[in-house]
């Protein structure tokens, strides 16, 4: 391996490395005036004292090979990968021609996606897990490449930064962690962040983990670490941790004010630590390289800001119609049943929890690039808690089905990276045993939700989820609750709650065929309820947004899903027995996309609306489906659109208190009969 050094590094070299670094300060030092200017670029993080290692990153990043996740001091690692500056301008001043977004997400965020310079999130550190995910298919595919991850050494304290270093050493990925340590997290000095000076070492028992230290100030102590890093990720397929101390010369950011909290003989040497004036000296000092020559860099440097500026500010701004765009891709189309529905009525019926078994089993025989991961999905004869995914590792291997630890934010967060490899590839995740312990997800989850968005469509995580969802098994606290209606409120996720076993399997198997990533609850009271079971043609499909009608009516519409649509079923026929009224229950199946329109031509036939489902009624998603009805039918309603489900409280674990909570057949006809003689 070449050692850099003044000295046995060509004259070339030293002098394209000054010049990506003269370029780069000068675009770091004009940054601010495009915000005086109200030209943009209003969230800016100056690198300068951070050179010598971003300079590195950039120089041993193989770009359309190996995978680099830059944060958002890492304007010189973008420049130094290959980024212009017109692509680095484009970015700040949020153009709708940037690479990166396209003006969606913060300026200072430099991505080049045909490069596999990924968008990542202001989240800091967020992007380690995705990081580990990538690497993850790196490994399983044999490639010759490695993923690179970025960032400050504050953002070493956030949980999913253990997670994922903790992952990458257990798994032994060929990722390089970069921690660029200038002592602060915005203004907080790293002596409250960690009792170790370098946060590297707060890693250091991590077994399969390689630390190396370096000097990121200067360019040749970092080259070499850098390369030494890459290599050893590469060759020995394990993690590597580059710690390099730099300097920040300026404030955090443009909102920011160091002088509040830094003295002025600390910014004095801050500034006297200059990493590129130390490394112009050296080239001048050595005699490799002419003072002259390095003015004539420094021309064509301004020059190149001078016609990347131009160019820049006459690129198009983003067109406000254009929000709705990328939110989503489009799905696959499910159209062997394009209304989900099928007429089979012989064979064998089957078990809503078997439905999704055989739908698993034949989702992996038709994709080979399919994958699964939780926890307890991978044990022997388990397969997850309620056994699901029972039989799913003897058949398809350990590649392809593990279990992961226990920690949900890393398992959401490599679905997330590790889709990133190849648009082929589908995942499937657990991402929680109980839907209820899906929370230390959430951080993942939203960045999961805004990908595709964020990216201008550059990317979008094909990834689905999995949970087991709901009460009425005594199960209480963290074992019973749903948590549709929170979910809901985040665009760009797809989310179905099947009721019975023909949609539970047609629905994960349009989930898994599909771009983009969807929430799928499971109701696992009725995983081996007899009220689920249906016959299941074997290549059943259902599409997203198409509710289903289960009971025809004309006195009243329920809509519902999940555990209560038997209920309301049950309702509708004691109520058609006792009165002679007839009632309309439809299932909705996908919460988003919403089917708008079943629900609204039932409403205007039958004048009446109840929406019942198992969630909370107070924030729950049937506030959704109501305030619809209601601006959009409000003239065919002969009563208050009126609503059922569970109380304002936690789910409680005694059956008494679960009861008291939880809706069920008494409190859903109960509503039902007001509506009817309203």
């Amino acid at each position: 391996m070449k050692d850099f050094g003044i000295k046995n590094t060509d004259q070339d070299t030293l002098k394209h490395w000054y010049f990506l670094m003269s370029l780069g300060r000068k675009l770091d030092d004009r940054a601010p005036n495009y915000l005086k200017q109200a030209l943009g670029w209003s969230y800016h993080a100056p690198y300068a004292g951070h050179d010598g290692i971003q300079l590195a990153i950039g120089q041993v990043f193989q770009k359309s090979k190996d995978h680099l996740f830059p944060y958002y001091r890492d304007m010189l690692t973008a420049i130094s990968a290959g980024v212009s500056a017109e692509e680095i301008i484009l970015n700040g001043i949020s153009k709708a021609t940037d690479l990166a977004s396209g003006g969606r997400h913060m300026s200072n965020h430099f991505a080049k996606p045909e490069w596999n310079i990924h968008n990542v999130s202001s989240a800091t550190g967020n992007h380690t897990l995705h990081a580990v995910g990538v690497a993850r298919a790196i490994k399983k595919y044999g490639a010759e490449a490695v993923a690179f991850s970025s960032q400050g050494e504050s953002s070493t304290s956030e949980g999913y930064v253990y997670e994922a270093i903790n992952g990458a050493s257990n798994e032994k990925l060929p990722v390089v962690f970069v921690f660029q340590d200038n002592n602060y997290g915005i203004s907080v000095h790293k002596r409250d962040q960690t009792a170790n000076w370098r946060a590297a070492d707060n890693f250091r028992g991590f077994k399969n983990l390689r630390i190396i230290y370096c000097d990121g100030k200067n360019v040749f102590d970092s080259m070499n670490a850098m390369t030494q890093a890459r290599k050893y990720a590469l060759e020995n397929k394990c993690p590597v941790i580059v710690h390099a101390t730099v300097v920040r010369i300026h404030s955090h950011s443009n909102s920011d004010k160091h002088e509040l909290y830094r003295d002025d003989n600390e910014r004095f040497c801050a500034l006297a630590n200059d990493p590129f004036e130390r490394y112009r000296k050296t080239l001048i000092a050595s005699g490799r390289v002419a003072e002259a020559e390095l003015d004539e860099l420094d021309k064509k440097a301004k020059e190149e800001v001078s016609k990347a500026h131009k160019k820049a500010l006459a690129a198009p701004d983003p067109d406000p119609a254009s929000i709705f765009d990328f939110v989503l891709p489009a799905p696959y189309s499910a159209s062997k049943y394009p209304d989900g529905l099928h007429s089979l009525q012989s064979g064998e019926k089957l078990k809503l929890i078997q439905a999704l078994n055989l739908t698993l089993k034949a989702e992996f025989r038709h994709n080979p690039d399919t994958f699964i991961w939780g926890q307890d999905i991978a044990n022997k004869d388990k397969g997850g808690i309620f056994n699901v995914s029972k039989g799913l590792q003897q058949e398809f291997g350990i590649e392809r089905v593990f279990n992961a630890p226990i920690a949900e934010d890393f398992i959401m967060g490599t679905a997330n990276g590790m889709s990133r490899f190849d648009k082929k590839l589908r995942i499937v995740v657990e991402g929680a045993e109980f839907a209820d312990y899906f929370w230390p997800a959430m951080e993942q989850f939203v960045e999961l939700t805004h990908d595709y968005w964020r990216s201008n469509g550059a990317f979008c995580p094909n990834v689905t989820i999995r949970l087991a969802s709901g009460g009425y098994i005594g199960g209480g606290l963290y074992h019973s609750q749903t948590i549709e209606g929170a979910l809901a409120t985040f665009p760009g996720i797809r989310i179905v709650y099947p009721s019975f076993a023909d949609d539970a399997a047609g629905l994960l198997r349009t989930s898994m065929r599909s771009e983009g990533p969807t929430m799928f609850l499971e109701p696992k009271a009725l995983y081996n309820d007899p009220l689920a079971e249906t016959w299941v043609p074997e290549d059943f499909e259902v599409p997203f947004g198409k509710a289903r009608i289960r009971r025809q009516g004309k006195d009243l519409t329920i809509i519902t899903y999940g555990n209560t649509t038997h209920m309301s079923l049950a309702v509708a026929e004691q109520i058609a027995a006792e009165t002679g009224k007839s009632i309309e229950v439809i299932d909705i199946r996908s919460l988003i996309p919403l089917d708008k329109e079943t629900i609204l031509e039932s409403v205007k036939k039958t004048s009446r609306a109840l929406v019942v489902h198992e969630d909370k009624v107070f924030g729950g998603f049937g506030g959704e489906i109501a305030a619809i009805i209601t601006e959009e039918a409000f003239q065919h309603l002969d009563a208050p659109v009126k609503r059922v489900g569970s109380t304002f409280t936690p789910v409680g674990f005694n059956r008494i208190l679960e009861k008291a909570i939880l809706p069920d057949q008494e409190r859903i006809k109960k509503a039902a009969l007001e509506l009817l003689n309203y």
